[in-house]
């Protein structure tokens, strides 16, 4: 068994570091590309994105890339807290390195409050869950700790329930899933990356697919099963959350990052099924359309469908060894 020799910066063992990187590794990622590496240094943990795994047709910015790193970043927070260590961030420290998201250095000791446990312990349970929901609706405390959730993280959580407004959201989800596929270097991209059997490291098994909308459904959504999945109905009014920070470039879009994670956690902790609406934010005159619809001058970052649904399995994940680069990465084989 490989194993991470202890370090000294964050005063962690080597087998705390595997858990706190194994937990940032469990972060949500466009078609679950893992878009993220890791140095450990004599001081702390830099974060850094992997430009090889950018969807370069689904994300030619690297903005999803970004949003998946700071999500990775949050749950590195998290799982240090829950080591007892107080993590001081340095986001982008260096113009020169923009692939460096963050480092990560002990900034102090101190416990985990209850709510942070909560959030830590549901970061193993998180999964996006792209099959159909029940049509109980989400309860008022649970939509304003969503939103608290956002808060926390600087961004803004814009709950769509004007009947209005969701109807011109459906017509642009469909409008933006028309034109991706319309784009045969797009489906060609989603094709290798889902619909996986299993042995994969990454992309999204057909375990995790769930079935096809049906074609007049109000919510249209993309098909991860390679075409092999049946025509299914879904729930037509779940709860639409658009995630949006003050603007757009890198250093926002991590932050975005980081309040997506925790809005995510905060719903399965409080035992919701999510997934994405990537669509909406992915096509830049879509996107356009709904900044002016839903949070006026704020980009939108992110568009979660949130309701009530059923245990669904967890997508494969890298190892960690795999996740480290560079020499100052010390690693051993375990005798044992």
């Amino acid at each position: 068994m490989v194993m991470i020799e202890t370090r000294g910066g964050l005063g962690l063992t080597g087998p705390e570091l595997q858990d706190v990187l194994h937990a940032a590794a469990l972060a949500p990622s466009l078609h679950n590309s893992q878009p993220w590496r890791f140095r450990i240094t004599a001081d702390g943990i830099e974060l850094h994105a992997d430009p090889e795994r950018r969807l370069r047709v689904a994300d030619p910015s690297g903005r999803e890339m970004r949003l998946a790193c700071g999500a990775a970043l949050f749950n590195l927070r998290l799982a240090l807290t829950g080591h007892g260590v107080r993590p001081l961030v340095t986001v982008l420290p260096n113009p020169l390195e923009p692939e460096l998201i963050a480092v990560v250095r002990r900034g102090g000791g101190r416990p985990p409050t209850p709510a942070e446990r909560r959030l830590l312990a549901a970061v193993p349970h998180r999964r996006t869950n792209r099959r159909p929901f029940a049509t109980a609706a989400v309860a008022n405390m649970a939509r304003h700790a969503l939103r608290r959730a956002a808060l926390d993280e600087g961004a803004w959580l814009d709950l769509v329930t004007d009947p209005g407004h969701r109807a011109a959201l459906s017509l642009l989800a469909r409008r933006a899933h028309e034109r991706q596929i319309a784009d045969p270097a797009f489906v060609a991209e989603l094709d290798r990356w889902t619909a996986r059997e299993q042995g994969h490291p990454d992309g999204v098994p057909l375990s995790a697919a769930g079935p096809v909308p049906w074609p007049n459904a109000a919510w249209v959504m993309r098909d991860f099963s390679g075409g092999t999945g049946s025509d299914h109905e879904y729930e037509a009014d779940p709860l639409i959350a658009v995630l949006s920070v003050h603007g757009d470039g890198p250093r926002e879009e991590i932050r975005a990052g980081q309040a997506m994670e925790r809005v995510l956690l905060t719903a399965t902790a409080d035992g919701l099924a999510s997934s994405f609406l990537s669509q909406l934010v992915e096509v830049p005159d879509v996107r356009e359309q709904m900044r002016r619809l839903i949070s006026g001058a704020r980009p939108p970052q992110v568009v979660l469908r949130i309701g009530h649904g059923w245990p669904v399995p967890g997508t494969p994940r890298r190892q960690v060894p795999e996740l480290l680069f560079d020499a100052e990465n010390p690693i051993r084989e375990d005798p044992s």
